[in-house]
């Protein structure tokens, strides 16, 4: 099961007219623990901003599914919280399970339709209760490194 943590980080960027502002961004970054969330982060985030940066706060994020787009053009994401729709066969009254979903998208209406796009194969019933856009700026999977870089040269 993929553990996701949302790192925050804030560096000094320069702004158009030339002004440089400071500057908090979010990202996802998918971990084991704290210390490999932060390691990771680091990583990919030190080629990206120039000069100092500081890692200001790392949590964990509870996520069930995360969906990104073959879309280039979506570059937002948004939390969505879904409800599983059951019925209890004791008091048979309805009983929702709730999970939240990460979906990538261009704007709302395209966050709705690719979640929706992703649920077509489930067979419970559903309800997307909210969908909201966050600041996630991007998102960064765990890859596997070959770890014998010799064996891909002689390839």
């Amino acid at each position: 099961m993929t553990e996701w943590f949302q790192c925050k980080v804030r560096y000094d960027k320069t702004v158009e007219d030339g002004q440089i502002k400071s500057t908090n961004e979010v990202y996802l970054v998918d971990a084991l623990s704290f210390t490999e969330a932060e390691k990771r982060f680091i990583e990919e985030i030190r080629p990206q901003v120039s000069g100092d940066f500081v890692v200001t706060d790392i949590k964990r994020a509870k996520i069930a599914e995360l969906y990104e787009s073959n879309d280039s053009l979506a570059d937002r994401w948004f939390k969505a919280r879904v409800a599983f729709l059951s019925i209890d066969d004791k008091t048979e009254t309805e009983k929702r399970s709730r999970q939240t979903m990460m979906v990538q998208a261009i704007d709302l209406r395209d966050a709705v339709k690719n979640l929706d796009a992703h649920m077509k194969g489930t067979l419970d019933d559903y309800l997307i209760e909210s969908i909201a856009e966050t600041k996630i700026m991007d998102v960064y999977r765990y890859v596997v490194k070959d770890e014998n870089p010799k064996a891909n040269a002689e390839e």
